[in-house]
């Protein structure tokens, strides 16, 4: 399999698309994957306005937009797939998070619309709401402080990957993969979950 790289921050609406353009004029794709994205625990009042834009920025403005300007590509294809990455919090806001599960909920929300908007067209769009994962020590580190209720949500980055091919192909429209995680979710009020996942994040921030 020959793989080429092109490194460049999605931040930058302009990187954006450069790189939906590049890949348009090299390339007939079958296969887009929004997996870019941010997060982080902090105080709404005392994050960086750089912390809070490159959240939105890169989960938000890059998945939309490169999905737009590739969207005609995917469409010559016969059979193309649109995987796009959201979050177990796009399905409840969480204190000192506020920024990040906002974001997610747009990824969701968005997939589910497009995938409405295309289901007679060749493009078959899919949305994962993966909870936490293993992705690297620091991220690995800041979970395990939430105690245990942040703990049984972790989860390999490699099982995640396989299994979301698998059912992105099988055409499943959303891919929930910590069942634990989605009856929490769903079948907890908000005025439950939202107090109970607040002092959590607020136990990885040592407050």
């Amino acid at each position: 399999m020959d793989v080429t790289p092109f490194e460049t921050d999605l931040c930058d609406t302009n990187n954006v698309l450069n790189l939906a353009n590049y890949v348009n004029m090299g390339y007939q794709l079958g296969v887009l994957i929004n997996n870019a994205g941010t997060g982080g625990s902090h105080s709404f009042l005392k994050a960086d306005v750089h912390y809070i834009n490159r959240i939105v920025q890169l989960n938000v403005v890059a998945t939309a937009l490169l999905t737009h300007q590739l969207l005609p590509n995917l469409m010559t294809g016969s059979k193309s797939f649109i995987l796009n990455v959201s979050s177990m919090a796009a399905f409840t806001p969480v204190g000192f998070k506020t920024v990040y599960p906002a974001s997610k909920s747009f990824v969701h929300s968005f997939s589910r619309g497009l995938y409405a908007e295309l289901r007679d067209t060749n493009v078959f769009v899919s949305v994962v709401n993966p909870g936490a994962m293993r992705t690297n020590a620091e991220i690995t580190g800041r979970i395990d402080k939430q105690g245990w209720l942040g703990r049984i949500t972790l989860l390999d980055p490699d099982k995640v990957a396989r299994k979301c091919l698998r059912r992105l192909f099988r055409r499943d429209t959303v891919i929930m993969l910590n069942p634990l995680s989605w009856l929490m979710l769903h079948f907890i009020p908000v005025w439950i979950s939202l107090p109970l996942m607040t002092k959590v994040i607020k136990r990885e921030l040592g407050q």
